[in-house]
């Protein structure tokens, strides 16, 4: 897998991750720790979340 798809990858990721939050009525602690571990991810690849965030 190149940079680039690594960087596609991790960024649908953590779109898919922000809708379930988005659609999330209730308090889900698993999906708030992934959600940090995936913006630490786009972090180290230089992406910033904040553009992706909903």
């Amino acid at each position: 897998m190149t940079l680039d798809e690594l960087k596609q990858v991790t960024i649908d990721y953590y779109v898919n991750l922000q809708r379930i939050k988005k659609a999330d009525t209730e308090n889900n602690p698993e999906l708030a720790y992934q959600l940090r571990v995936v913006k630490n991810k786009l972090a180290s690849l230089g992406i910033p979340s904040e553009e992706y965030e909903m």
